[in-house]
């Protein structure tokens, strides 16, 4: 049986959205930005324990940051 693209992505385990960087999730990061989302409207990034700071200081420095939790599973979970 061939494999299509859904069959591989939901084997693909949740990576940090730092460039280049494929450790796994440790924490999400919600954010939105005021300008073009509804104030509800929360988008998500993944992060590492070494890119937690720098990611939630670039959203937060836009004023995009929201919350920050731990990240405990990815059923469910939309990344964009």
């Amino acid at each position: 049986m061939v494999e299509g693209p859904a069959e591989n992505s939901a084997q693909i385990a949740p990576q940090c959205s730092a460039k280049g960087c494929r450790a796994g999730a440790e924490w999400q990061l919600l954010w939105n930005n005021p300008k073009i989302h509804t104030p509800e409207r929360r988008k998500t990034w993944l992060a590492c324990g070494d890119h937690r700071t720098t990611l939630g200081s670039f959203l937060d420095a836009r004023g995009f940051l929201r919350e920050v939790t731990p990240f405990a599973s990815s059923d469910g979970a939309i990344v964009s």
